[in-house]
């Protein structure tokens, strides 16, 4: 049996440090955790009717519709829309955004209408 020169050795120690490294770096890269809102629907008002997220993280929605018929949460200024059946709740994931007032509303009752502030 021969014996791994001192070279062999700083080689596959390098490449087994390499690894780690690689691993560790994936798992940092991996998605920020969302900022979580919630939101009721009831009355045909969103309640908060003004939502705050800080700038640069992604944000996930809870929609939770009161209503007495089903909703359709929905905001062209962020790109979504979700139907909410009665009694349900409905997650929307945003993209991290930019400070701004972007508007929402529910599609199926046009008057009732929210914001979502990003200082």
């Amino acid at each position: 049996m021969s014996r791994a020169s001192p070279s062999t050795i700083a080689v596959c120690a390098a490449a087994a440090l390499f690894a780690a490294a690689a691993i560790a770096g994936a798992q940092v890269a991996r998605a920020e955790d969302p900022v979580n809102l919630s939101v009721t629907i009831k009355d045909y008002k969103f309640e908060p009717a003004e939502l705050h997220a800080p700038p640069g993280k992604p944000i996930a929605i809870h929609v939770k519709n009161l209503n007495t018929i089903p909703s359709e949460f929905e905001s062209s200024d962020l790109h979504f829309e979700k139907i909410v059946p009665v009694g349900s709740e409905a997650v929307v994931r945003v993209r991290p955004l930019q400070p701004g007032r972007y508007t929402f509303f529910d599609d199926f009752h046009r008057a009732t209408q929210g914001t979502l502030v990003v200082p």
